[in-house]
């Protein structure tokens, strides 16, 4: 019943497309945005005209709106969302700073793009990383080569199973942990500080730039602790006595 419906709408749908071309055939003229919703849902309707054509439920970048074409299912996995829809970002943490290093609508798997990330970082400071703090995903072979050539403690136990007689420096690995958690913090801090979670920009560099901007907000907070550290202590030295108006 439910493929006979899909296929009746296809049909709908086909025929209103054809009447929209009967009119553009006679001179009736659309705006560039009109253009552009039109050709979406025509690439939606082909999309559609396949998975019914081939009895399958995926095809190819598949558009999920019409109104931002460009953004893309993410399994997630998580309970209650395990379909998320927008961007995928990569940031890295260093010294407190917030650098945004991937931001793609695309779902792609993260734990390619470290080797990267540490290549940008040497390409910045002139040496390696000492220690990469990093989700379990990127503990992978390719990455683990890649640090070990580089001399780079990639935190985290070692793949396959434990080694007889291996022992682990459990306080070592609770400061990784505790150092890897602080790039998540960031991201749960942005989305209630900036309501990054609520982006609605409707074209694709405008939403990359907002969510840009996200990052950018992140060092402008640390820059403002920085100078009420500052404040507080000079006002500290040059009046003792009295109470500083600054509330920590």
């Amino acid at each position: 019943m439910t493929r006979k419906a899909i296929g009746k709408q296809l049909t709908y749908l086909r025929r209103d497309l054809d009447a929209v071309d009967g009119k553009l055939s006679l001179g009736k003229p659309l705006t560039m945005r009109q253009m552009e919703r039109l050709d979406t849902i025509r690439a939606i309707y082909g999309q559609q005209k396949y998975v019914y054509d081939n009895r399958t439920h995926s095809v190819p970048d598949r558009i999920v709106s019409v109104s931002r074409p460009f953004i893309r299912p993410i399994v997630r996995g998580k309970a209650g969302k395990p379909v998320e829809f927008g961007a995928k970002l990569d940031i890295s943490v260093v010294d407190g700073w917030t650098r945004l290093e991937c931001c793609s609508f695309d779902a792609y798997n993260e734990d390619g793009n470290l080797k990267e990330m540490a290549e940008r970082f040497r390409d910045r400071e002139g040496h390696c990383h000492s220690r990469i703090r990093a989700d379990k995903i990127c503990r992978n072979r390719e990455n683990l080569s890649y640090c070990k050539e580089h001399g780079i403690r990639l935190s985290g136990p070692a793949l396959g199973r434990p080694r007889m007689g291996e022992t682990r420096n459990k306080a070592q690995d609770s400061r990784d942990e505790c150092e890897r958690v602080e790039g998540e913090r960031r991201f749960s801090m942005v989305k209630r500080k900036s309501v990054m979670g609520l982006v609605t920009a409707k074209l694709r560099e405008t939403a990359a730039h907002v969510l840009a901007v996200f990052v950018l907000v992140l060092n402008l907070r640390k820059i403002q602790r920085a100078l009420l550290r500052l404040l507080t202590y000079l006002l500290a030295i040059f009046f003792p006595k009295e109470k500083s108006p600054i509330v920590q």
